[in-house]
């Protein structure tokens, strides 16, 4: 087996077995430091003699036997040392915390993460740590702040849920409502980050998290069969998923909604995906947040061509979820639907509004680049993709709006604004 072979099979090892060896860790030791470290150091092992030994038959119970060896023999070590017999016969003697309404040992981690003690930014930091297996440095980046911040973040969640006693379950039914909203959060973050992939070495598209966030949420989904936002998240999963055949030219360029080849659409997904929409319209209940979402892409999944995309449907939806959730991001989102409706200059004026609040965000800059493109400011379109471009983590999004920018006409070319 070649160095590379050796590598992919590394690289596949982690994305599918991480979560599964540190859930299944946290299970077994009630303790998530230890878990990580050892599922860290079972990784490592495998970095050593994978390419001497061979990949091994079943990768992700080699890692699981490996880390489970590593975190008794660190256990062993730390209480011979500290005189804690006591502490290391629980650790062993203790059973498992009872399974709860689903017997899953990642959807388990993901409740503990997300547990009320913790603050939301820090349930969700941690679960993208433990369960999707993102480093430190991309968690940082998606919440726009340093990587040493969100190591000490992180840190200090796994300390309180230790010394907090948090269990290592699924909430009982009873309090299940009240610890939903955090679990949705993380796993749409978790959704997005495999989406659009942060990171200069990182895969634009990392299917393996996408895929992890559609499973769980269809396993809360049985869970919370009558719980709309649970339907509406999947929905939204899915309606976008079905799109990701056709999200990214041979060469690794995204390829923007209206220019997509529809026909490589999943069809059994949107299929999916609009029945769960069907579904929540006909129970006559408020929608929730997920539910607008995935609404406004079924008005887009609906549309055989983006000239038929009903657009004034789309801003109805977007006015409803701007008066759920009055975020920046909605209101640029809200905007693009103007710019089809009212044309560019309108919706220009309602991006500029946004500009002290949404300066770092890309998405805010290449919004803006498009508008003054179709307004004919060629020169300022570029400096706008120009900044897009620098705040950009994703590499098939950076090649996008690098070939946007190159088509506009040179200054020299450009009549004067």
């Amino acid at each position: 087996m070649t160095a590379t072979h050796v590598q992919q099979a590394l690289t596949r090892a982690h994305h599918d077995e991480w979560a599964r060896v540190v859930a299944t860790l946290t299970r077994r030791f009630g303790d998530l430091d230890l878990a990580e470290e050892a599922a860290a150091e079972a990784f490592a092992t495998a970095v050593e003699h994978w390419p001497a030994d061979g990949v091994p038959p079943n990768p992700g119970a080699w890692l699981t036997t490996t880390a489970n060896r590593k975190a008794i023999d660190r256990i062993r070590r730390e209480h011979k040392r500290d005189g804690k017999q006591k502490e290391a016969q629980m650790s062993f003697g203790t059973p498992p915390e009872p399974p709860g309404p689903v017997d899953d040992d990642r959807l388990r981690l993901i409740f503990t993460c997300c547990h009320p003690a913790l603050a939301t930014e820090t349930r969700v930091a941690l679960t993208l740590r433990m369960v999707g297996g993102l480093t430190v440095a991309e968690i940082a980046r998606a919440f726009l702040v340093q990587e040493s911040t969100m190591g000490q973040r992180i840190t200090r969640a796994k300390t309180k849920i230790k010394a907090a006693r948090v269990p290592y379950r699924v909430p009982s039914a009873a309090d299940l409502p009240a610890r939903v909203p955090g679990v949705l959060a993380v796993l749409f973050l978790i959704y997005n980050e495999g989406y659009l992939a942060t990171g200069p070495d990182t895969d634009p598209v990392r299917h393996d998290l996408t895929a992890e966030a559609i499973r769980l949420t269809r396993l809360l989904r049985d869970l919370l069969p009558q719980d709309g936002e649970v339907a509406g998240l999947l929905a939204l999963m899915l309606l976008t998923e079905a799109r990701s055949a056709a999200r990214l030219s041979p060469d690794g360029e995204l390829i923007a909604l209206g220019e997509q080849d529809r026909t490589a659409w999943d069809q059994a997904q949107i299929a999916e995906g609009h029945r769960l929409v069907r579904e929540r319209l006909a129970t006559g209940e408020a929608p929730g947040r997920y539910q607008l979402l995935a609404a406004i892409n079924a008005v887009h999944t609906s549309a055989p061509t983006v000239a038929d995309t009903d657009w004034s449907q789309v801003l109805a939806l977007y006015d409803q979820l701007a008066r759920l959730d009055r975020s920046r991001i909605v209101a640029l989102n809200r905007a693009i639907a103007v710019a089809e409706l009212d044309g560019p200059q309108a919706a220009l004026a309602l991006v500029d509004a946004l500009a002290d609040d949404l300066t770092t965000y890309h998405a805010y800059h290449a919004t803006r680049a498009d508008l003054l493109r179709r307004l004919g400011r060629g020169q300022q379109s570029r400096t706008a993709y120009d900044r897009s471009i620098a705040l950009a983590g994703n590499t098939a999004e950076a090649a996008h709006l690098t070939r946007r920018r190159d088509q506009l006409a040179r200054p020299d070319e450009a009549v004067a604004e």
